[in-house]
């Protein structure tokens, strides 16, 4: 409304009072392109640079074209430095205006004329477009377009900023942007590194925050513009994006999101820790994440295999721990970055989540949680034992589990049927006595995993042992539990028929086994070690064993084999 207002005030101060041109009194103004937006018109002392064809009223006829020359004209409104007649058309006039300026002899170059050029008495006409206005007072101005609900920090001197911007002149007209180059603005503020108005409206900003900076020509680049992209005495006007900023003196931010309960150990230098992670930039794009692999981070931690920041964050972490870490570059990928990938200059931001660490020192460690009252007997090596068992990630992810079966696994204990940790945990079980065993890796499959079982991977192991065969020590099939018989072969003559057929020394074996005075192998067919035990004692082959067969054997130790009584 004040625009309006102004305009009818000034079209009333330059009316003309006579049709005739060579009575005009005053300058005649044809404002006939005027923009929606005006946010600023020309005043006295104001600075402008605009475009203008010159022509004669009588004829049409140019005198002078600063689009001939290329190069828009600046001047300062209002000092006499124009002729007065310009002096006054160009009075409240707005960027990307358009008028038309009739100008009366006796406010242009009167009775005398000027060089040959402009004869005495002539009427002038001139075509304007204005492009920029700027004063000396002018100062850098700013205006927040968005803004993110929380801002940590603002940008100050010293601090290293990343930005996006596209760069336009008043007129709209773009001269420059980061966007077409697919690459940010990379700088120091406050060091000179760019124009004077461009470090100061830079300064204050949050992460994230999109603003514009207009940036008058004497804080840009002033008489001299910058080769053929900004002209002389521009005025700038930046809309800028703050990527990414951190400061030469940033050190880690740690900001822990989940500690499980029950945290007995903390991750030191020299663990080998698999960890789960989404690597973004500080605005929130992605470079890179372990999910999407399907596989975790795997290094060993303070040793220098992975990047300062991260090998300084992994430490005093607890399993299960998730964290978000932010990494400034000189902890980083530094002023290089990686190829495409993390460019130069970049603060790196973590989500990690701790799946599990473990120790080349580690033992099995072996938690019981629940005990009969009456344990009498344990599990050893040559033991058969049934066990019910789940088997997880430290995270909870289930592996395998013996309830995926119709009945408990069995093994014999010592006989490398199962990996070393298991075996461990295993051993000095009661029946009904229930464990939580932690293999590391170097118990279970080690670097390389094995089936669902991840290389590295640390495991958890529920236990419940459900059934004991005691057994017999390696290379015996069957042992005496105490002194055997003496002599033996009457023991073993049942009948007392002075012969002992297969059937008659199956019947004595377990007659031993069922009184407690002997043990057969656990796990094997009894009828089988019992015959491969007869026909050892079977010397000639007769289907009988005699006490004279018997006594040969035992006069022959160095013959004696497994399946000897």
């Amino acid at each position: 409304m004040d625009l309006i207002i102004y305009s009818l005030l000034f079209a009333l101060h330059v009316t003309l009072v006579c049709c005739s041109p060579g009575l005009l009194l005053d300058v005649v103004i044809d404002r006939y392109h005027i923009p929606r937006f005006c946010p600023r018109e020309v005043q006295t002392e104001d600075f402008i640079r605009y475009h203008f064809n010159g022509t004669f009223y009588v004829d049409g006829k140019t005198f002078d074209s600063s689009h001939d020359r290329g190069k828009a004209f600046v001047s300062q409104v209002g000092l006499g430095r124009l002729i007065t007649g310009m002096d006054r058309g160009l009075q409240g006039m707005c960027v990307n205006e358009r008028r038309r300026i009739t100008v009366p002899p006796h406010l242009a170059y009167g009775s005398i004329g000027t060089g040959g050029v402009i004869p005495p008495d002539a009427v002038l006409v001139y075509d304007v477009l204005l492009l920029d206005i700027w004063n000396t007072e002018d100062e850098v101005q700013i205006r927040t377009i968005s803004k993110p609900a929380t801002c940590r920090r603002t940008t100050v001197v010293s601090d290293f900023v990343r930005y996006h911007y596209n760069g336009t002149l008043l007129t709209g007209e773009t001269f420059e942007s980061s966007y077409s180059r697919n690459a940010t603005y990379d700088t120091y503020l406050g060091q000179g590194d760019v124009i004077k108005g461009m470090d100061e409206g830079l300064l204050g900003m949050c992460l994230g925050e999109t603003r514009i900076i207009i940036v008058p020509p004497f804080l840009a680049y002033g008489e001299n513009g910058y080769g053929t992209v900004v002209p002389p005495q521009a005025t700038l006007v930046f809309e800028v994006l703050l990527v990414d900023v951190f400061n030469p003196k940033d050190d880690l931010i740690v900001e822990v999101k989940e500690v499980p309960e029950g945290c007995t150990r903390r991750t030191v230098t020299g663990d080998y820790i698999r960890y789960h992670y989404n690597g973004t930039f500080q605005d929130g794009k992605a470079f890179d994440s372990s999910y999407q692999r399907n596989s975790t981070y795997n290094t060993y931690i303070g040793m220098g295999y992975v990047i300062h920041g991260m090998d300084k964050a992994l430490q005093g972490l607890c399993m299960g721990e998730k964290r978000r870490i932010t990494i400034p570059p000189h902890m980083a990928y530094g002023e290089e970055g990686i190829g495409e990938l993390i460019p130069g200059s970049a603060v790196l931001v973590f989500d990690i989540h701790i799946i599990d660490f473990h120790n080349s020192k580690d033992s099995v460690q072996i938690q019981v949680t629940r005990k009969p009252q009456e344990c009498n007997v344990t599990s050893e090596a040559d033991d058969l034992i049934q066990y019910r068992y789940n088997c997880s990630l430290m995270d909870g992810t289930l592996l395998y589990s013996s309830d995926q079966y119709d009945s408990p696994s069995i093994t014999i204990l010592g006989a490398n049927k199962v990996i070393p940790g298991l075996e461990e945990g295993l051993s000095g079980m009661c029946v009904g006595e229930r464990r939580e065993v932690i293999i590391p890796p170097h118990w279970g499959h080690g670097e390389n995993g094995a089936g669902e079982v991840p290389g590295s991977a640390v495991l958890m192991f529920e236990l419940e042992l459900m059934e004991l065969q005691k057994g017999v020590p390696e290379g015996y099939m069957f042992v005496w539990l105490g002194d055997g018989p003496d002599p033996l072969f009457p023991a073993m003559d049942l009948n007392g028929d002075k012969e002992v057929p297969l059937e008659e020394f199956s019947s004595f074996i377990m007659i031993q086994v069922k009184e407690g005075k002997g043990r057969l192998r656990p796990g094997v067919d009894a009828d089988s070690i019992i015959k491969d035990m007869f026909n050892n004692q079977d010397q000639n082959k007769d289907g009988k064993i005699v006490e004279d067969e018997l006594k040969l054997k035992e006069d022959e130790p160095e013959q004696v084999t497994r399946d000897e009584l």
